[in-house]
């Protein structure tokens, strides 16, 4: 069985969204900023700033009526508030782009639904400490009766599943392709991030995709024709990522990030965005 493309109109129009909606967030933020701009395009702040790669979607930042919010977003600044950090945003629209810039030295921290697993590590990237907990799911239509077709993780046999590229989402689908002893046709696309994937589901472009929960859950009053049902995960830790050898930044983050999570502020952050996540 061979993937199929999704429609090229709609993809189109979903790709036109993002970058509608990274523009915005980007020109939002130089408002915000009383830093001089220097020529267009991401390039290291130097001295003690710290240029974070932040993803566009819900859980990560997110653009709320007139304001910029999002759990990560809101929860990074309280971190570099207690932790005197000064920080540079860069939003954009998928988390492989920042990690690409994480290795040629733009970034310093990348910031996205990134679980927070050993796979995920390598040799020259290395994540902070836990900063919530999550779990990955099934993204799918329901049915004009309200039904589902896929209820197990067993039927995803042979079936094809959307995922951003190079996350550990998909290695996740690949060991369960390997534990259920079938094929999950796994389409890992580069262009896209977890809230264009799930728009795309809900239109009809692509069968179904596997996104956090809680990224999910953020657009679920938006597209109620959609089910989110099926975990594909059990819960795991998201956390930022750094670069391996950055080993003041790491403990400035961890020793906050430790610190605010048994807080109350954190517990109304987490309550905010995601009240309802296991």
């Amino acid at each position: 069985m061979k993937p199929l493309a999704p429609r090229p109109r709609s993809r189109f129009a979903v790709l036109t969204l993002a970058l509608i909606s990274s523009i915005a967030l980007m020109a939002a933020m130089r408002t915000c900023s009383a830093r001089r701009e220097g020529p267009p395009g991401p390039r290291p702040s130097g001295g003690d700033t710290v240029d974070v790669a932040i993803e566009y979607g819900p859980m990560s930042l997110y653009r709320y009526s007139d304001t910029l919010g999002g759990f990560s977003y809101d929860f990074l600044r309280m971190v570099a508030r207690s932790a005197g950090i000064p920080l540079k945003f860069h939003p954009v629209t998928v988390a492989g782009q920042g990690e690409e810039g994480l290795a040629s030295g733009i970034y310093d921290l990348v910031v996205a639904a990134l679980p927070a697993t050993s796979s995920a590590d390598s040799a020259t990237a290395a994540f902070t400490a836990p900063v919530y907990l999550d779990r990955q799911v099934l993204v799918q239509r329901r049915d004009s009766a309200g039904n589902v077709d896929i209820t197990s993780q067993l039927q995803l046999a042979g079936r094809e599943v959307w995922v951003m590229a190079g996350t550990a989402i998909a290695d996740r689908l690949r060991n369960l392709s390997s534990e259920i002893g079938d094929t999950i046709y796994i389409v890992e696309d580069p262009s896209y991030g977890s809230e264009q994937l799930i728009i795309m589901t809900a239109t009809g472009d692509i069968p179904c995709a596997v996104v956090t929960e809680a990224t999910a859950r953020a657009l679920l009053a938006d597209y109620p024709q959609l089910d989110i049902s099926t975990a594909v995960s059990f819960n795991q830790f998201q956390a930022w990522k750094l670069r391996r050898d950055d080993a003041q930044l790491r403990a400035k983050l961890d020793t906050a990030i430790i610190r605010l999570r048994s807080t109350p502020a954190y517990t109304d952050l987490r309550n905010r965005y995601a009240p309802a996540h296991h």
